[in-house]
């Protein structure tokens, strides 16, 4: 699947007064091989609820840094099994423990911290995409989040050629606060993403 900016901005423009529900399905409807990915922080229940919801076996990509915080991992296996998510978990190669010995958690002005972010976080997800091969993936990407976001919409597209899928973008915290109690979902707040620090500042994955 590949667009041309014309017409992403086109259906950016029909999509923009769908429901996340309605363009989940216009999305599966238009993939060969759709994923979500998740980390389980704040309102992830929100993307895994429309995803499923749009394909029920949808590959659920969880790549896990080994540094959840507990509220986050028990939050995981509540969402995992109401949704009865098809999980498919990607953990970095070296332990946690084995890397707090050797490098701990770099700052961001350390050297390390890019070795750290592509151990923790990047390697994991190559090898996820590498594996599925995806030609749409879902995201919870939200406008306002970081700068980079702002210039992003319900759909884009990469380099990679891969159709990205983010169903609430124009979604206020609010707003899904409103999405989550209607539908039932549980949240969990007390979230730990080692590589950002900043809340906003980009993770990696979409830049």
């Amino acid at each position: 699947m590949s667009y041309s900016t014309e017409k992403l901005q086109q259906l950016n423009l029909e999509l923009g007064d769908k429901s996340p529900l309605e363009i989940a399905k216009w999305a599966v409807r238009n993939a060969q091989n759709a994923v979500v990915t998740t980390n389980f922080r704040p309102y992830e229940a929100a993307i895994l609820y429309v995803a499923s919801e749009a394909k029920k076996d949808i590959p659920v990509v969880w790549c896990d840094t080994g540094y959840n915080t507990p509220n986050t991992y028990r939050h995981a296996e509540e969402v995992i099994e109401l949704l009865k998510l098809n999980i498919d978990l990607y953990v970095p190669k070296q332990t946690t423990s084995h890397r707090d010995v050797v490098m701990g958690i770099p700052q961001i002005d350390d050297p390390l911290h890019k070795v750290f972010t592509e151990q923790v976080k990047l390697e994991p997800f190559k090898r996820a995409m590498a594996n599925h091969k995806p030609d749409v993936w879902f995201t919870n990407l939200r406008k306002g989040q970081t700068a980079h976001r702002d210039n992003l919409d319900i759909l884009s597209q990469g380099a990679d050629g891969i159709l990205k899928v983010s169903p609430f973008y124009y979604y206020s915290d609010e707003e899904l606060d409103i999405f989550l109690e209607e539908n039932n979902l549980p949240n969990e707040h007390k979230y730990f993403d080692p590589t950002k620090v900043l809340e906003n500042r980009e993770c990696g994955l979409h830049a």
